[in-house]
């Protein structure tokens, strides 16, 4: 049985599929795991939706792992949930998995963006991105740490549809000098990450992990 895979704004359906096949389906909202195939024993969530619809339950995942389905979680709304139910045995991947779990964040809004519901392209930028290559210009020299924090909290106070890496470069205007701004910029440039994609991907090849140790 192919899993099923919760997938949007996070990673394109098609590069998805290249890794593995797989049941993906639009984020995951309230009750749709209540629809899952008959027979289906795993289940990937990485987008979810929060504001539009109402979000996936708790209860509704701690069902699908009582009655013996694997749900691994990470990226976007899976890595939250993770992070809440991992002592249940939803199994969290990727490094806003593990931020979440630390505490380093806490709010909803860290993952939230704004997609195009018909392409499912991303349209901001959620800040778990956004802190994490702030506080990398930090760490490699380009601002330093007080400046890296202003700027996080700046970006923390702006509506999440409206964050994005241009209102950044726009807001360093007024917390660094020219060549502070020049540094940022050029970091940015040149070694911003995703996180959230690259936590996609880390859930897609964990569950192709999980589906080879079940076939042997």
């Amino acid at each position: 049985m192919r899993p099923v895979i919760f997938l949007g704004p996070s990673l394109p359906q098609s590069e998805a599929r290249e890794k593995l096949d797989a049941d993906y389906r639009p984020p995951v909202k309230r009750g749709d795991l209540e629809s899952l195939p008959s027979g289906t024993n795993m289940v990937g969530i990485i987008d979810g939706l929060f504001m539009s619809e109402s979000a996936v339950g708790h209860r509704e995942i701690l069902s699908l792992l009582q009655s013996g389905i694997k749900v691994i979680g990470g990226g976007s709304m899976g890595a939250l949930r993770a992070a809440e139910l991992s002592d249940f045995g939803m199994i969290g991947v990727g490094r806003v998995y593990e931020m979440y779990a630390s505490g380093v964040i806490d709010g909803d809004d860290e993952v939230a963006l704004v997609f195009n519901p018909e392409t499912l392209e991303p349209l901001s930028e959620p800040l778990v991105n956004i802190r994490f290559n702030i506080s990398e210009a930090a760490a490699n020299g380009a601002i330093s740490a007080a400046e890296a924090n202003e700027l996080i909290e700046q970006m923390r106070r702006v509506y999440f549809p409206e964050r994005s890496y241009p209102l950044l470069v726009e807001k360093a205007h007024s917390v660094l000098d020219r060549e502070g701004s020049r540094r940022l910029k050029e970091f940015l440039r040149s070694n911003a990450k995703d996180l959230k994609k690259s936590d996609a991907l880390m859930v897609i090849a964990t569950i192709k992990t999980l589906i080879k140790s079940e076939e042997y």
